[in-house]
């Protein structure tokens, strides 16, 4: 008899919380981007709480639009994540680190030693989220005119996965030998050089990092797009996507799970986990409070710059917060798949602008959840046994009394519920999350070699 299927949890965790004033909310500490006993804080009670890993968005530039608008932007100065996780490590034993990295804004060869580097310092827990960054507002930083458009990012990126893991196996996991009485350090014939050429790459390697304790770290992807999703079945481990509804989440579960066997992979090879924003409260009626008070702390600045975010190109100083939502561009060379989702959003409700703003204000096109412990569990239970998710991001609102209340009050309700697990797994990322040890390419290319000769 099969063991009985688990939740997946991630701790979404972004400096002050995920709505987007949290930063003036009095529960939080305004400097939380750049203190580190915040992070340490946080990052400990999500593994109190068993979570599978911490979360960290990035972007090699600022958000935001306008400086009026970057200026009541209380989440625009932050650590960058592998330096802040390589710190974390030493402060936990158990929990993952999703740090995200771009492919377009990157190089393959430093990446790939960065992320090695931080598998060994956390005992084989990290993760690399894999993004194509779709701010504009990045290329100048780069020394370009134009941000690349949104399918050569794409394409780029599927090489750069591919060169990356190439220089992950550029040692077999046994090279090392380090016999001092012989003097030999190293097996040579277990070091392998990459020689990629490519459309947009050309590394020779080897990595100067030995094979990462997981083999490789984890591969997360979040994009939704067609292009988004095909490169998620061909290469992503877990998948944090936005859904809204029981219906969306589960047409793109099956979507993306049923691309898998194209790339010889199964279903149990990729987990998808939708992210979840809750408002919690020991009633409904406090939770809606809870909800009402957050809302209330957004600047019409911040409002303006929220909506202005997808109605690139569009004039809205004809209109005003109460006016119905006029129609979203069709198209955007930054996130496509959020573009739909908020044009959906949108079209569904016949909201007006302001009641389009405070769905966003939340999280971003994510599911907003409110309720009781118990009925926040409902609610992620059901898209749990419905086929629309294999966990959940958890996305607090504040921190860190949002997390706390989740770890506190919600946790043990899926416990109860045998929804969660009681103990960790194992020892790395990869075991907690179910996910198979990857074998290194050059290495079963010598099996198949010696078996030919044979």
């Amino acid at each position: 008899m099969s063991a009985k299927r688990k939740f997946r949890l991630g701790a979404f965790i972004q400096a002050t919380g995920h709505h987007v004033s949290a930063w003036r909310h009095p529960n939080t500490q305004a400097d939380a981007g750049l203190n580190f006993e915040h992070y340490k804080e946080i990052t400990q009670t999500a593994e109190l709480g068993l979570f599978d890993a911490v979360f960290l968005a990035d972007s090699p530039g600022i958000w935001g639009e306008t400086p009026g608008n970057q200026s009541r932007n209380g989440k625009i100065a932050h650590f960058e994540p592998v330096t802040l996780f390589s710190a974390l490590s030493s402060v936990t034993k158990n929990i993952g680190f999703v740090a995200t990295a771009s492919t377009t804004y990157e190089d393959p060869y430093t990446l790939a030693r960065k992320f090695a580097s931080l598998d060994y310092l956390s005992n084989g827990r990290a993760a690399w989220n894999v993004v194509t960054t779709g701010n504009e507002n990045v290329a100048a930083n780069f020394g370009l005119e134009h941000h690349p458009e949104h399918s050569q990012r794409y394409e780029r990126a599927q090489e750069f996965v591919e060169v990356v893991q190439g220089l992950w196996d550029s040692w077999e996991d046994d090279a090392f030998i380090r016999d001092k009485e012989s003097g030999v350090y190293f097996d040579p014939n277990k070091l392998h050089t990459l020689n990629h050429k490519g459309k947009h790459f050309s590394v020779r390697g080897p990595l100067n990092v030995g094979r990462p304790p997981q083999g490789y770290p984890v591969i997360v992807q979040a994009g939704a797009s067609e292009p988004g999703r095909d490169l998620a079945a061909r290469t992503a481990e877990v998948i944090f996507t936005a859904n809204q509804t029981l219906a969306d989440a589960q047409e793109f579960y099956a979507d993306v799970k049923g691309r898998l066997a194209k790339y010889g992979r199964s279903p149990d090879d990729l987990k998808i986990m939708p992210g979840a924003f809750p408002i919690i409260g020991r009633t409904e009626e406090e939770a809606q409070e809870k909800y009402e008070f957050l809302q209330s702390l957004i600047h019409p600045d911040v409002a303006w710059g929220i909506l202005k975010n997808y109605y690139k190109g569009v004039d809205l100083s004809q209109y005003s917060f109460d006016d119905l939502a006029p129609e979203l561009p069709r198209d955007t060379n930054n996130n496509k798949s959020r573009l739909k989702l908020v044009s959906d959003l949108a079209t569904r409700g016949t909201l007006t602008l302001r009641q389009l703003y405070l769905s966003l204000a939340t999280a971003r096109g994510h599911r907003t959840i409110l309720g009781t412990p118990e009925t926040i569990a409902d609610q992620l239970e059901e898209w749990f046994i419905n086929g629309a998710a294999d966990g959940f991001n958890i996305m607090p609102p504040i921190l860190p009394t949002g997390l706390d209340e989740f770890v506190n009050l919600v946790v043990p309700v899926l416990q109860k519920r045998g929804l969660f697990r009681t103990e960790y797994e194992g020892s790395t990322l990869r075991e907690n999350l179910g996910l198979r040890r990857p074998v290194n390419r050059f290495a079963v290319q010598q099996q198949e070699k010696t078996l030919v000769l044979a």
